[in-house]
């Protein structure tokens, strides 16, 4: 099979376009043919083997070279085969998941664990934009966040992959949603069903003088007592990313924010999927699933890119400017 494989950090010219053994399943497993992908931030700084800080971490990307060669965490494709003790999957299965790799070739091997049933009203670029993108925001929104009805929610960040989500996700839990973004994409996020849009290119959203019970926060674009001043006293932050050095990259102010959060009157959490085992991932889809299916949330795609471009869909999303999800397919 086809993929493109990472032997050395670096930028997206890192990546080779090679042929490689096809995985076979094993005990509990299943061979996935990958019909579409995503790229991420997650995948770029695996690529790049940034933040530093992690390559020295237990399940970090390696230290002088990537543990994992074949990226892409997020999967939509068809069941190719089915390893041994996997009864709930089979052949021809339309299935989709968040893995920690193999996105990036035309076959993948995935824990049975870790796949979901594909939403049927999506195509196969559309359920690729889900997995990370959206389990993150319902993390965020439903379980960092406690989101109740009536509640009042501020989305900063509202615009990219996991923001276009939390808006759509906070609605759908009977909230009331203010989205932050730039100028070009307010319509977008308003169209999400944003009750209010601030553009953070004209406003400070921390001097709006109205407090919100959660902030989801895409961007760590503020210190941690900002957000004092737009948080209910007992109000949730919710860490999700956000701009950094190679060192530490977001994770420096975030735990910088969650240290300040010991000292703050609001509670400060952080939504890190990563941290979730395969079958609270699997949950989080199977739920999200339904609210697709139910027309309360859908992915947003800003561009398509074909299989042999993933480099310059890579370079594409590392400007931070793409609207929703950028998606790639792998094979028609």
């Amino acid at each position: 099979m086809k993929a493109f494989v990472l032997r050395s950090y670096g930028p997206p010219a890192a990546l080779q376009l090679v042929d490689v053994d096809r995985p076979e399943p094993g005990p509990g497993e299943v061979l996935v043919r990958v019909r579409a992908t995503s790229v991420q931030p997650f995948d770029w700084h695996l690529m790049r083997g940034e933040p530093y800080v992690a390559r020295v971490m237990p399940g970090g990307p390696g230290l002088r070279k990537p543990s994992i060669t074949i990226l892409g965490a997020d999967v939509a494709g068809e069941v190719e085969a089915a390893g041994k003790d996997v009864t709930e999957f089979a052949p021809g299965d339309e299935v989709f998941a968040m893995s920690k790799q193999g996105g990036f070739g035309e076959y993948v091997r995935v824990s049975a664990a870790e796949l979901a049933p594909k939403p049927r009203n999506l195509s196969f670029e559309e359920a690729a934009a889900v997995p990370l993108a959206a389990n993150t925001a319902l993390v965020a929104v439903r379980d960092r966040g406690g989101v109740q009805p009536g509640q009042k929610v501020l989305v900063n960040g509202a615009s990219g992959g996991v923001g276009t989500f939390a808006v759509q996700l906070a609605k759908a839990f009977g909230a009331h949603v203010t989205g932050v973004c730039s100028s070009r994409n307010v319509d977008l996020v308003r169209s999400l069903g944003a009750d209010e849009v601030v553009d953070y290119t004209k406003e400070d959203f921390t001097r709006l003088g109205r407090r919100f019970d959660l902030v989801v926060d895409n961007a760590s674009s503020r210190g941690a007592s900002a957000y004092r001043r737009v948080l209910k006293p007992k109000g949730v932050h919710v860490l999700v990313g956000g701009p950094g050095g190679r060192w530490l990259q977001p994770a420096g102010r975030m735990f910088a924010t969650l240290a300040a959060g010991l000292f703050l009157p609001h509670k400060v959490a952080l939504a890190d999927v990563i941290a979730c085992t395969a079958e609270e991932n699997r949950r989080n889809l199977v739920t999200l699933t339904r609210l697709i299916e139910d027309g309360q949330v859908n992915p947003v795609i800003d561009r398509q890119y074909p299989f042999e471009e993933i480099p310059a869909a890579i370079r594409y999303q590392e400007e931070g400017r793409a609207p929703g999800k950028v998606v790639v397919t792998v094979s028609a």
